[in-house]
């Protein structure tokens, strides 16, 4: 079974690389690949999830439904946050620009988007409190500063630690999309 949110498109990769590789540009898409340090989580939710069910079924066998059922619901919870963390990360389309969080998603439209820019500044680490140096993708909105807007993407968030180019690809990627979509 594909699993769109997990895969970026190949043509990111291509040789002759564009911009703007999609044919439908009204759907969302990540431009680029989730990184080993939110796919690797979330494969050890799902391997626990897989336990968790295994123990409802026994549960259901040998005790109470009511209590298989409880474990169960614990089981569907754990694949939900492990789905919501694989949905993470910035996704583009030609309506705009969309930051999904783990508990929110914030929307901006190419029009309310005055400039996107690559600063160089602390960054949080894996999304820790620690900072470190790195680079961050900004989106510069207007009627507000710079700083009210968390960057959309950095070099040490879970997608791009240790990624470097990847960050390099998907900021590029980006910044494509505002210049084809943005203000005129």
């Amino acid at each position: 079974m594909p699993l769109p949110f997990l895969t970026a498109d190949r043509a990111f990769d291509a040789a002759d690389e564009v911009a703007l590789p999609y044919d439908d540009r009204d759907l969302w898409r990540r431009p680029y690949r989730p990184g080993p340090w939110r796919v690797g989580p979330a494969a050890l939710l799902l391997l626990l999830a897989s336990f968790v069910l295994f123990a409802a079924v026994i549960i259901a066998a040998t005790d109470s439904l009511s209590a298989a059922g409880v474990v169960f619901g614990v089981a569907v919870v754990v694949i939900a946050c492990a789905l919501r963390l694989l949905r993470m990360g910035a996704w583009v389309s030609a309506r705009g620009v969309r930051q999904v969080g783990f508990f929110s998603t914030r929307t901006m439209t190419w029009q309310q988007v005055t400039s996107v820019r690559t600063v160089q500044q602390p960054v949080r680490w894996l999304g820790l409190p620690r900072t470190v140096q790195g680079q961050a993708l900004l989106l510069v909105r207007q009627g507000r500063p710079a700083e009210s807007v968390p960057p959309l993407l950095t070099t040490h968030n879970a997608d791009f630690l240790a990624r470097e180019d990847a960050f390099d690809r998907a900021a590029d990627a980006v910044e494509a999309w505002a210049a084809e979509y943005g203000r005129s």
